[in-house]
């Protein structure tokens, strides 16, 4: 761990954890807020910023230039891949991908395997890294797979190996591959309730 990390109290740092790993020079130490755990096998870079209640599995990578919110949980071997805006009350499950510049509300909930990506042709091409834009209280079932630039609206649901091809309008479901939207059922209405 980095002495010179910035700790919020009563956090819990695994031996074998990597707090504030160097990517290039001139970079600020992370800072984590209080309460949290990051357990061993994380890497979190310099210049990220976590807040309050902050909890990792086993293996997670944080990159730089990642902002996170309050309690806020990393499973395990997830891998943020840096310059991406995280909310509140945010749960990535196990191995989750999230790319850089990408946008993650508040109430969010992505579930095992889900990949994000940023590359629309990836190295056929020159093209903008834009990830996808979750609004708040989307639900991301395990396996489902986001192409770029994509937007899913608030409250939308994703189901479990879906493959999101284009924006999804607030409230609605979207099954299938590639993936079709459908009215949400009305046990799926109501947004989430991370804890």
């Amino acid at each position: 761990m980095s002495s010179k990390a910035v700790l919020g109290e009563e956090c819990t740092i695994a031996d074998k954890a990597t707090i504030g790993y160097q990517y290039e020079n001139d970079t600020q130490p992370p800072v984590i807020g209080a309460s949290s755990t990051v357990r061993a096998g994380t890497i979190i870079y310099n210049d990220v910023a976590i807040g309050d209640q902050f909890n990792t599995g086993h293996n997670a990578l944080v990159r730089e230039l990642t902002e996170m919110g309050d309690n806020v949980l990393v499973g395990t071997n997830t891998v943020i891949d840096g310059r991406t805006k995280i909310g509140s009350s945010v749960s990535l499950q196990t191995g989750v991908y999230i790319p850089s510049n990408t946008v993650i509300g508040n109430d969010v909930f992505i579930g095992p395997r889900a990949v994000l990506t940023n590359d629309p042709y990836p190295i056929r091409a020159d093209a903008e890294l834009i990830g996808p834009t979750l609004e708040d209280h989307v639900s991301i079932g395990a396996n489902a797979t986001l192409l770029p630039d994509v937007t899913v609206g608030k409250g939308a649901f994703v189901a479990a190996g879906a493959i999101i091809t284009e924006d999804v309008p607030p409230e609605t479901l979207a099954i299938g591959v590639p993936a079709i939207h459908r009215e949400l059922p009305p046990e799926l209405q109501g947004g989430n309730a991370i804890r």
